[in-house]
């Protein structure tokens, strides 16, 4: 339960020193600003690097991640329009029991006159309200979908509180059709199947596709879970999934599709430059 507790300019790394050169990795690429008002997350992610952070220092425990908590401070300040791309939300997700509360303040960064990167696994009654509750910002949103499977027994192992894929897949459909920006994050692969779930998305998307593996997933995992042989044997699997030569190949099929882009764990298989300023999203 809710509580109310507390692309363009493109710099590539070529020939510069490794020590002199931040390369941009995780959610820079996509946005230079992160934005949230939650601690936990009810879609309880096994690989989830937020819920993993908070145990880790914690701020929270396995059993009560999914309990998400508002911090008021967070919420209530007032938001200032800044230079580039927001993601939002960054560390938790927008579900049915927040949406009021999201969309209040999803309103306030887009009022401020920023330009924002909603991230989820969609729930299709989230979607249809914020679809129409910022419709007068459309041209600011870019929607951004977490699918990693077409099998929803897969999605429903690693991110068990989530929607099924049918329901992230309407929601996908349904944000097209009402004339917003989309774009999936197929990070992290969750099958070997990408290329099934590509053609049933790719119609839908306006912007692009991110492809990526899984990351931190053993530290993750072991922050996240009780030892479980279960989840052992699944984690050794999809890393298994994700080899060298596998990537190569998802690599060789989509390097001229203009729709698919490739996270830093891809990018470091494949020898393209990891980026050093953040939020071009390319």
């Amino acid at each position: 339960m809710l509580t109310g507790k507390k692309t363009s300019d493109v710099k590539y790394a070529t020939n510069i020193p490794q020590n002199k050169t931040k390369q941009i990795s995780g959610t820079a690429e996509w946005a230079k600003h992160n934005s949230a008002f939650i601690t936990g997350c009810e879609h309880d992610c096994l690989y989830c690097y937020s819920k993993s952070m908070a145990i880790r220092f914690k701020r929270r425990t396995i059993d009560n991640w999914k309990e998400e908590v508002i911090r008021e401070k967070d919420f209530n300040k007032n938001q200032k329009r800044l230079d580039g791309r927001i993601f939002f939300p960054s560390s938790h997700d927008i579900s049915p029991r927040n949406l009021d509360y999201s969309i209040t303040y999803l309103k306030k960064l887009l009022q401020s006159g920023n330009e924002v990167l909603v991230v989820s696994k969609p729930h299709l009654e989230c979607i249809q309200k914020i679809c129409s509750e910022t419709v007068d910002y459309k041209n600011q949103i870019l929607f951004r979908f977490t699918i990693g499977s077409t099998d929803s027994n897969i999605l429903k192992f690693w991110e068990p509180g989530a929607p099924d894929f049918s329901e992230r897949l309407a929601s996908l459909k349904y944000a097209f059709n009402n004339g917003f920006a989309t774009s999936i994050s197929c990070e992290p692969m969750l099958d070997n199947n990408i290329e099934e779930l590509v053609e049933q998305i790719i119609p839908f998307v306006t912007d692009a596709i991110w492809i990526g593996k899984v990351n931190r997933l053993n530290s993750c995992l072991a922050m996240n879970t009780l030892k479980n042989p279960i989840i052992t044997k699944a984690s050794k699997n999809l890393i298994e999934l994700s080899n060298d030569s596998r990537i190569k190949q998802i690599y060789a099929k989509y390097e001229n599709n203009p729709k698919i882009k490739w996270k830093e764990s891809i990018k470091k298989i494949m020898g393209i430059p990891l980026l050093t300023k953040k939020g071009l999203d390319v």
